[in-house]
């Protein structure tokens, strides 16, 4: 398919200020956006509130606008600009949810401007809890026992039906914002409203545990002709219960026989195409019960993520790019492939090397902050090393981390950890926190 001559103004939204779960990765994806478009002949308008990105560099778009990312200030833009499209998917969770209320208020519907990449129906089914849910069971994937609410009163009764522990997760939130794990009613009811109040539309997902599940994320990309690719998947080296964004992750999986991996592969292609992203990239979360092998879908990111971009140069596939030409009509296999230039984006990368990304914490910085891990995002920024091998790639990152070591076990056995006793030892590996890997290695010796 040629690309799109209906269209000639395209306007792409930041992520605006960088903060714990969204950071640089967005300016790496909008700028890969912008640079793909402006080759193939589009206007680009640019809205990002943080001017200290590439992305609002002088040269990136025809017209930049550092404005705040909110409704009332976009619509004076597109009444200015007239934009012919919107592409959404590229300024992480911030440009998602303002192309939502954009679409709500009638604004694009009263400028004439068309979502493309995802409709806004797509980004509904993929962000609210609700339709996600029935949208999964619909495909017949399984998913963890879980209720929705919308009040407290609502969230405590489903919580007694799910059963303690529950893991509470608000609908059109990043990293995790206002989620949490709760073992007793005290803790859920503090949890449960602070999740409530971070949500968009008001809305939490209480379901059941599964903390110490292996989890799982491949990122999935499809065009307008149904084409699906799996383009990595991902490991975590930490359990379900800590943020994928705070998890030690590494590419290719390492544990999954190739029976669960093709099983989760056509779960992604499934979910995909019925949640109905049409054109680009799309995260998508597994977790399997490590005895009995029961997979489940955690959620979907109907975007650009913070893995697409660990993703992107694992494999050397540079997703937004490809995500903003598919948005514009063309099909996985009219777009070449950027490292071997011989093959089409069609063909699914594959990689004979380990790609470990480890996540950078600051805590010294944050003397109030509690440091046990949660599954809400707490990690400042992150390293990634590629190896050979998983034990390369390791000690790579973990070299690369800036924080005084120099490995694991390559320096003082106990450096950077304070009085490392069995007991030490013990909570160290019970409670989630930012040193787990070296006191795994001190339980080993």
């Amino acid at each position: 398919m040629p690309k799109r001559t209906d269209i000639k103004r395209i306007m792409i939204i930041g992520s605006g200020p960088i903060i714990i779960s969204q950071a640089c990765e967005f300016d790496y994806s909008g700028t890969q956006a912008c640079k793909a478009l402006k080759e193939e002949g589009f206007e680009v308008v640019l809205v990002n509130s943080n001017p200290a990105t590439i992305m609002t560099d002088p040269e990136m778009a025809d017209r930049t606008y550092i404005e705040p990312i909110v409704p009332e200030i976009l619509e004076k833009i597109i009444d200015r600009e007239r934009p012919d499209a919107l592409l959404p998917t590229l300024g992480g969770q911030t440009g998602l949810n303002v192309s939502v209320a954009l679409h709500e208020r009638g604004i694009l519907g009263k400028y004439g401007v068309q979502m493309i990449g995802a409709n806004y129906e797509a980004i509904k089914k993929g962000e609210d809890r609700s339709l996600f849910k029935k949208s999964m069971g619909k495909i017949g994937l399984d998913l963890p026992r879980s209720g929705l609410a919308y009040s407290l009163s609502e969230a405590v009764d489903v919580a007694k039906e799910v059963g303690f522990p529950v893991i509470i997760r608000p609908s059109f939130t990043l990293g995790g914002t206002g989620g949490g794990v709760a073992y007793n009613v005290k803790e859920f009811e503090e949890v449960a409203a602070r999740g409530l109040e971070s949500s968009m539309i008001g809305e939490i997902l209480i379901e059941e545990s599964v903390l110490g599940w292996k989890e799982f994320e491949l990122e999935v990309m499809r065009d307008l002709k149904d084409n699906v690719v799996i383009i990595c998947s991902i490991e975590n080296f930490d359990p379900m219960g800590i943020h994928t964004g705070d998890s030690i992750t590494v590419a290719p999986a390492q544990t999954l026989t190739d029976k669960e991996y093709q099983r989760m592969r056509d779960g992604a292609i499934r979910a995909i195409r019925e949640i109905g992203v049409e054109t680009g990239g799309s995260n998508i979360q597994f977790a399997i019960h490590p005895e009995n092998g029961r997979m489940v879908i955690i959620e979907m990111n109907p975007r650009v993520s913070r893995s697409s971009a660990l993703a992107s140069k694992a494999t050397g596939f540079p997703i937004a790019k490809i995500a903003a030409k598919l948005a514009i009509g063309y099909t996985l296999d009219e777009i070449p492939n950027d490292i071997t230039r011989m093959t089409p984006a069609s063909f699914e990368p594959t990689i004979d090397y380990c790609v470990v990304k480890i996540p950078r914490f600051a805590f010294e910085k944050f003397p109030g902050a509690d440091p046990t891990l949660t599954i809400s995002m707490k990690s400042v920024g992150e390293t990634m090393a590629i190896g050979r091998t998983f034990k390369e790639a390791l000690q790579k990152g973990l070299r690369s981390l800036e924080n005084g070591r120099v490995g694991l076990g390559s320096d003082t056995r106990t450096a950077g950890l304070d009085d490392v006793d069995v007991h030490a030892i013990e909570e160290g590996l019970s409670n989630p926190n930012s040193k787990r890997i070296f006191f795994i290695r001190e339980a080993f010796i």
